[in-house]
């Protein structure tokens, strides 16, 4: 079981916990690490930076962009309004667009397309090499 991270669209945690998946929930490692916090190893991936709740609680992709990615709703107990992290929208809308390396980058430095610092809220993630191109992959299936 995968302690899962949910979130309601406006920003709020699923009141009375967090819901639980199993590895067979979902088609790919990408998948399991954007709703869960988790890789199909089991390993609860490590952030910097971040919500506090986040560093607290653990928590994914999935508790500010959303399930369908596309953000829109303040952080949790926070201002910041995370982006739309679809693969069509990094890769077409920013100045400059995005690529999967510096959408890489996003990930793990929490630099821009641009070569700009994002807000502290989005958490630097320590993903192995594999982990980060199955979530890249994944983006592009929302």
């Amino acid at each position: 079981m995968y302690p899962g991270r949910g979130m309601y669209p406006g920003g709020g945690m699923y009141p009375g916990g967090y819901p639980s998946y199993n590895i067979s929930d979902f088609e790919s490692n990408g998948e399991l690490i954007y709703y869960t916090g988790f890789n199909e190893s089991g390993e609860r991936i490590d952030t910097e930076y971040g919500p506090h709740w986040l560093y607290v609680h653990g928590g994914s992709c999935v508790n500010c962009h959303r399930t369908d990615g596309r953000g829109g709703y303040p952080v949790m107990m926070g201002y910041a309004i995370p982006p739309d992290i679809r693969y069509e929208t990094l890769t077409s809308e920013e100045n400059p667009p995005y690529t999967v390396e510096t959408i890489k980058r996003a990930i793990r430095e929490g630099i821009d397309s641009a070569g700009k610092p994002l807000d502290l809220t989005m958490p630097r993630w320590k993903m192995t090499d594999k982990d980060v191109d199955d979530v890249v992959e994944y983006l592009k299936t929302l």
